[in-house]
């Protein structure tokens, strides 16, 4: 079994890269395809999950991905829902940035019977949405509002919670298809002011941005939209 959170720990020296894959948009058949793409990228990990879910074929979805990669396989789940024993692990979110109880704590007691039936490496995350320009589907599904980016030092203090509170993992995102990622200077400020490690996500679509971020201090940088919408975006752009 792959000791994830130990590894991810380790990366003192290499930058991981996560692609976020939502099977509320992935067929089984479509993930084939998908995962060979991912293979021959600088992917170091996929993460599965979404704000919502409504379909039936996770479990042979991420069985699916495993048989064709040896990539750790990441649960990042919207809800109890979202569980599946066919993964390597999951990040155990809290909604640091909301006050909507439901994410803060009842989500989580109601996973409870359903993780303690798995072996997946559960690692407790403190999840904070950024404010990106628009309205993101975390925002809409969670009903909590975004924190403000041009407040870092009100990010930093909540990060910081999160740490004392036990969260293994900080994650700073932008949200789905949100129109500007986390700004450097914030990611910046976490980083120096925590001791666990940092994943930035959300509003990423260039390589240049996935270096800038961990530039700035990112242990694990997170695309999804980008890679949605073109498969080969880690392919040599064609000058024109």
């Amino acid at each position: 079994m792959k000791n994830i959170y130990a590894e991810i720990v380790a990366s003192h020296h290499k930058n991981l890269l996560a692609i976020l894959l939502d099977p509320d948009k992935l067929s089984v058949e479509k993930a084939i395809d998908l995962i060979q793409k991912i293979n021959s990228t600088p992917t170091t990990h996929i993460l599965v999950g979404g704000s919502s879910f409504e379909g039936s074929h996770l479990d042979e979805l991420i069985a699916t991905l495993k048989q064709n990669t040896n990539l750790p396989v990441v649960l990042f789940p919207g809800n109890p829902g979202q569980i599946s024993n066919q993964a390597d692990g999951l990040l155990f979110l809290t909604l640091l940035s909301g006050r909507n109880p439901d994410y803060l704590i009842e989500h989580q007691v109601n996973a409870v019977p359903f993780l303690k039936k798995t072996e997946l490496e559960i690692i407790s995350t403190g999840y904070i949405l950024i404010e990106s320009g628009h309205e993101t589907a975390v925002q809409r599904v969670t009903k909590t509002q975004p924190l403000d980016r041009n407040n870092s030092d009100y990010v930093v203090q909540t990060a910081q919670a999160g740490e004392l509170i036990g969260n293994k993992l900080i994650y700073l995102e932008a949200g789905s298809g949100a129109q500007l990622p986390v700004p450097l200077e914030m990611i910046q400020h976490v980083k120096q002011n925590i001791t666990v490690p940092l994943i930035v996500g959300g509003g990423i679509r260039s390589q240049k941005e996935i270096d800038d971020a961990f530039q700035a201090g990112a242990n694990m940088v997170v695309i999804g939209t980008a890679f949605e919408n073109d498969s080969n975006f880690f392919e040599p752009k064609q000058s024109k």
